[in-house]
Formats: C-alpha cells, sequence, structure tokens
C-alpha cells in the first residue's frame, strides 16, 4: 500500500525546455503546492510566468489573494497560466450559467491589473473546453491563459489540446520571441 493514498496533494510545475534561452532571476512558490512563479529573461526579453492551481472551492477568492500577493511581481512582461477550477466567461461551460458575482470580482481584479484571458480574447467565439464533469454532465474550461494586452502581440498562437495522461486538456501558448542575431 501507498502510503500517499488518501492523502490529495496540489502540485504546480513550470517546465521550461532546454531548447531556450531562459535565464531565471526569481522564484516564488507557496508551500501548499498551488502556485510557483518565475521571473527570468529570453533573448534580452523579461518574461514572468506564474502557474496556479486553484482549490475547488474559494477558487475565485484564491486567485484574487495570489494577485495581490504577488501584484509587486507581475507586470506587462506576466502570463498566469492554470488550473483556475472556474469559469471566466459564459462561453467557458456548455451549460452557459450566469457567471457569478464572485467570478464577476475575479473578472473586475483582473480589468484593474489589465490583465485579460488570452486565449478568450484570440478565440472570443470559440466553445472548445478543457474538462468534463461527468456528474453534472457539463463541459468547462477551468484551465486559462491570463496576461497583458502588450503581450498579445507576442502571441503566435494559442490551442486546446485533448491530453490522455490528465482530466484536463492542454491549453498551449506559443510565443514569438525576438531571435537575437549577433
Amino acid at each position: 500500500p501507498s502510503k500517499w493514498k488518501g492523502k490529495k496533494k496540489a502540485g504546480v510545475a513550470i517546465l521550461v525546455s532546454d531548447k531556450t534561452d531562459f535565464k531565471p532571476t526569481k522564484i516564488k512558490r507557496d508551500n501548499e503546492g498551488h502556485c510557483i512563479m518565475i521571473k527570468g529573461s529570453m533573448q534580452q526579453e523579461e518574461l514572468t510566468i506564474l502557474n496556479i492551481y486553484a482549490p475547488n472551492t474559494g477558487a475565485p477568492r484564491f486567485i484574487k489573494q495570489v494577485l495581490g500577493d504577488l501584484q509587486g511581481d507581475l507586470d506587462s512582461h506576466t502570463i498566469i497560466v492554470g488550473d483556475f477550477n472556474t469559469s471566466l466567461s459564459i462561453l467557458d461551460r456548455s451549460m452557459r450559467q450566469k457567471i457569478n458575482k464572485e467570478i464577476q470580482d475575479l473578472n473586475s481584479a483582473l480589468d484593474q491589473v489589465e490583465l485579460i484571458d488570452i486565449y478568450r480574447t484570440l478565440h472570443h467565439k470559440s466553445t472548445e473546453y478543457t474538462v468534463f464533469s461527468a456528474p453534472d454532465c457539463i463541459y468547462s474550461k477551468i484551465d486559462h491563459i491570463i496576461g497583458s494586452e502588450t503581450l498579445l502581440s507576442k502571441c503566435k498562437r494559442t490551442e486546446i489540446i485533448t491530453n490522455s495522461l490528465s482530466d484536463h486538456s492542454v491549453i498551449k501558448l506559443e510565443l514569438r520571441i525576438k531571435k537575437l542575431t549577433q
């Protein structure tokens, strides 16, 4: 028997290909494994990546708290990714239910720090989802890529890819990073 049996643990990671020229300068993580932030540069361009795994209950409040705690580290070069455990738009659920006050407050907080849902901005009518809830028979997009409008111009493309290793599909983001010529 496994010593981990019955113990649900959170854990997030940020994987950076060794084919990239990413040079990390700062790493922050929480003790519960719900978020990790890595700051650095790639091709002499600043980049901050924050990966969040929000708890199933109180997700919007948790995300707002993380944004508040890391406010000094987030800027126009920040990409926030992860399982938010909440839909941000009415299009993010197959049942098209209204967005509740807690999610409206989260969207308002994102607006205040000038962050947008990059996937939704590039696919404003898409009804692709990242997870299926069998008990509720609902498809949802609860995994997100959030960033600034400035960052949007560096996005080559985003897509949702079915993943057989997880109950969540992957949201892929490709960035245009200028190549240095020497």
